[in-house]
């Protein structure tokens, strides 16, 4: 690997394998980095406080509750590992080690498909609640609300670990040079993570709330029909 002269080293020892520092403006670092800061502060404080909130107050314990409770240990650690993460790799080389690369990499993906999953769990919580109210306290229990958020958990560990099967056997294997953290999955995976991850979630939560919205309009009607012809039965 070729270096420039006066350009600065990840690792000067190794002159020939050493990635170079890079070098983006003052300001623009500043400003990543309050904006960033700011944005896993203020995650990690909010969905703590709802984690603490659920878990503290035995009468919060309901089924929808502890599907919230799910997405907000998801969201806090987005604020706790995904964001800081952006922050060192964004103005910092990686010192951590081709493993720790891999293994961020692995946790955020972990991560983000757990929270995908819950909104798609708590989508259809409200659609249970919505469609079938009469039986939603038979149908959805807090038993089966932490079976759905650990089946949801275990899969999302597992199709994580065969994402990212080759980086975790091989860590670093992508890297060009040293000080370097770079994962690349294969095209078959990205299109198949596109799928699960993005358009199958996106259309169920979509059809979900659609008929959430259909069957609430029809119930604010009835209601409303029923309201009017009262004053007329009083009468008669």
């Amino acid at each position: 690997m070729e270096i420039q002269d006066g350009a600065e080293l990840c690792f000067p020892e190794l002159l020939n394998s050493s990635c170079r520092k890079s070098t983006p403006h003052r300001f623009e670092v500043v400003l990543l980095n309050i904006v960033l800061s700011s944005m896993s502060v203020l995650t990690v404080v909010l969905n703590l406080l709802v984690i603490i909130s659920v878990s503290h107050f035995r009468q919060l314990h309901t089924p929808t509750n502890i599907l919230l409770l799910s997405l907000a240990v998801s969201d806090f650690l987005v604020g706790f590992v995904l964001l800081p993460g952006e922050i060192y790799q964004q103005t910092q080389c990686w010192f951590l080690g081709d493993l720790m690369c891999s293994l961020y990499y692995y946790v955020v993906y972990i991560v983000f498909s757990t929270s995908v999953g819950n909104m798609v769990l708590i989508s259809a919580d409200r659609y249970v609640a919505i469609i079938h109210p009469l039986h939603y306290t038979t149908r959805i229990t807090v038993t089966k609300s932490k079976f759905c958020v650990f089946l949801c958990c275990l899969c999302s560990v597992f199709y994580s670990s065969v994402v990212f099967k080759d980086a975790l056997i091989q860590p670093g294997i992508q890297n060009s040079c040293y000080g370097e953290c770079i994962v690349v999955v294969s095209y078959i995976a990205e299109v198949v993570d596109l799928v699960l991850n993005f358009i199958a979630p996106v259309t169920a939560i979509v059809l979900l709330y659609m008929r959430v919205f259909v069957v609430a309009v029809s119930q604010a009607h009835a209601m409303r029909s029923h309201t009017a012809a009262l004053p007329t039965s009083i009468t008669d």
